[in-house]
């Protein structure tokens, strides 16, 4: 079969070590690989060309994505993906592996379901956030980073005897911005539509000082800047000294962690050695450790990290 690939959505470290496998376990398994440009837009704009082993030789290691990728918002209109099947049709594309999170998910069951057309997909994003996985390709590498950051910023802080505020990211869903925080031993997390608010931490910075603790770490995700107003608004009342760092798009690249390219290298496998099996969009999912094919009906709904368990254990080791 002639077997696309794309990436859409957010890039997420790990992307290029997962298009490598998927490239040459289609070739193993007697496919043609086609590498699709910019995700949904590319294929709607016929931007694409057939890959080979060597066409994916040196990248397992490299961040971001060598195929590109978007958020193409038209994806979202019907007369749009009418493109894109007419695309696949034109081009004799007989399934798609699309590489993404919760978006490129939608944009492939929409086709699946309005068109019939049968893809799989692989979950990379940081957010650790796609429905029926208990971990996403992107995830480990992007908690690596900001750990690594805030290990720097806890040197100042220390030194200078200063609370920091440090925005990470995780968007509406708590898996980054707890995990974090347990793994960097900040004082409090402030989660996006979460059980964490700002009386809580506030009590916790003060109950810290009263017992001599000179400098402490919030972290609070991203998005919620109603809260991270309020937060530092009452710390300027209080007269504390702080200050906030935004670590940004820096979680998202640089290269993946050794685990985020075995899981990649697992996940691409798969998917090419089921590609020619599967009868609906479908996904590749990791659960209790073991990697298995769900078609999307079947996914189901997980809680990676217990968000109170998680609290709890950060309440009780910042202390």
């Amino acid at each position: 079969m002639r077997v696309g690939i794309l990436t859409s959505g957010g890039d997420a470290p790990g992307m290029n070590a997962a298009i490598r496998s998927c490239v040459r376990s289609l070739i193993h398994f007697g496919h043609r690989p086609i590498g699709i440009k910019r995700g949904f837009q590319g294929l709607v704009d016929q931007d694409m060309f057939e890959m080979n082993l060597r066409s994916v030789a040196n990248i397992i290691h490299r961040g971001g994505t060598i195929l590109k990728t978007s958020r193409y918002e038209d994806f979202k209109q019907k007369k749009i993906r009418e493109k894109a099947i007419k695309t696949l049709q034109d081009k004799s594309i007989d399934r798609l592996i699309v590489i993404g999170g919760n978006g490129s998910y939608k944009g492939a069951k929409a086709l699946f379901q309005e068109f019939g057309y049968v893809s799989i997909g692989i979950p990379g994003t940081i957010d650790n956030d796609v429905e029926g996985t208990e971990e996403t390709i992107g995830f480990d590498t992007a908690l690596n980073t900001a750990c690594e950051a805030i290990d720097r910023i806890r040197d100042t802080a220390n030194s200078h005897d200063r609370l920091f505020i440090v925005e990470v990211m995780g968007r509406d869903n708590p898996d980054l911005p707890l995990a974090i925080s347990v793994a960097c031993g900040a004082e409090y997390p402030l989660i996006y539509k979460s059980q964490g608010d700002i009386a809580k931490a506030h009590k916790k910075i003060k109950d810290g000082l009263k017992k001599g603790k000179k400098s402490s770490i919030i972290i609070v995700a991203e998005n919620d800047h109603d809260v991270l107003e309020k937060l530092q608004r009452s710390l300027k009342d209080e007269d504390l000294d702080y200050r906030t760092s935004v670590l940004g798009h820096m979680q998202r690249g640089g290269a993946p962690s050794a685990k985020d390219r075995i899981l990649a290298s697992q996940m691409g496998y798969l998917a090419a050695a089921k590609i020619d099996e599967i009868k609906k969009f479908s996904s590749i999912c990791k659960i209790k450790g073991e990697l298995k094919v769900f078609s999307f009906e079947n996914m189901i709904k997980h809680n990676s990290l217990k968000n109170k368990e998680f609290l709890k254990l950060n309440d009780i080791l910042s202390k």
